[in-house]
């Protein structure tokens, strides 16, 4: 097992890694293939991160999800981001998978969970249990495959059936480096038409080559930062919330007086204290 696929470490560390601290707003992969126009952080996000720091300093986390057809490219993907490697043997996934990224957007400790689920027809009842809740849904297609782009929006629904909130959506081409110039140019107009009709943010990447692979999820990491904290500002209730309402994390302010408790009634003390608990439940 690698090092790098402790989610504890990671998440605990006391600084992400240089291509993983954000302090300057991504841009998309093209400005005419989002709906996210945003060129900037908010200001209410900037004066948040700047004035309260050591409170936003908590544990903050988002939840992504990754679906499309089987074969498409979603594992190689999440790995060649979360591990810098690509395997050209090809291995189902099985259910779900998990992963745990860190971030530093404006200086603050972000972490992003990553679910990578099974394309096969026999797994999706498996799958679709983790569809909710999710910040962010990524529908992963083959770009040398038209079949499997055409799938992409029946996806997209079986995902926000069970997700209530307003994530951000992603539709993401793989394996760029097989497509010829000419062919890339036909199947890419195709694709941004899809995705402009169903509101998401269309990116094509190449996870053998990695191009591509690190902007996208910074900017998957960026614009649910920006919302995240915006949620909060605009409630101000103190409170960090991980999916939609399953488990809520208390902050405690200096004197050691926790000023939350979780939604389902379990309050944690800190941050390490969380991902303990998190990490012996998923695996």
């Amino acid at each position: 097992m690698y090092e790098s696929r402790s989610a504890i470490y990671k998440m605990l560390k006391d600084q992400a890694h240089k291509d993983r601290q954000i302090n300057v707003f991504p841009a998309p992969y093209r400005s005419d293939a989002t709906p996210y126009k945003q060129q900037d952080f908010s200001k209410v996000v900037k004066e948040a991160c700047t004035t309260s720091r050591p409170v936003m300093a908590g544990l903050k986390i988002s939840k992504a999800v990754f679906l499309g057809d089987v074969g498409v490219g979603k594992t190689s993907l999440i790995n060649r981001f979360c591990h810098q490697i690509f395997d050209c043997n090809y291995k189902a996934t099985i259910g779900v998978d998990f992963e745990v990224e860190r971030f530093d957007v404006l200086q603050v400790p972000y972490n992003l969970q990553i679910w990578d689920t099974a394309g096969q027809e026999r797994f999706k009842c498996i799958a679709a249990s983790y569809y909710r809740g999710a910040h962010i849904v990524v529908v992963v297609f083959d770009l040398s495959s038209l079949m499997s782009l055409s799938h992409c929006s029946q996806w997209l629904r079986e995902a926000l059936v069970v997700n209530h909130g307003e994530p951000h959506i992603f539709i993401v081409g793989t394996k760029r480096d097989l497509m010829s110039r000419t062919a890339f140019s036909e199947v890419e107009d195709h694709a941004m038409r899809i995705a402009e009709e169903v509101g998401a943010e269309f990116w094509s990447v190449s996870s053998k080559t990695g191009d591509g692979v690190p902007d996208l999820f910074c900017r998957m990491a960026a614009l649910s930062f920006d919302a995240s904290v915006r949620r909060e500002k605009e409630t101000e209730n103190g409170t960090i919330t991980v999916g939609s309402d399953l488990v809520t994390v208390a902050i405690s302010d200096p004197s050691g007086r926790e000023t939350t408790q979780g939604h389902q009634g379990v309050t944690f003390k800190d941050a390490r204290d969380f991902t303990e608990t998190l990490l012996a439940t998923v695996g």
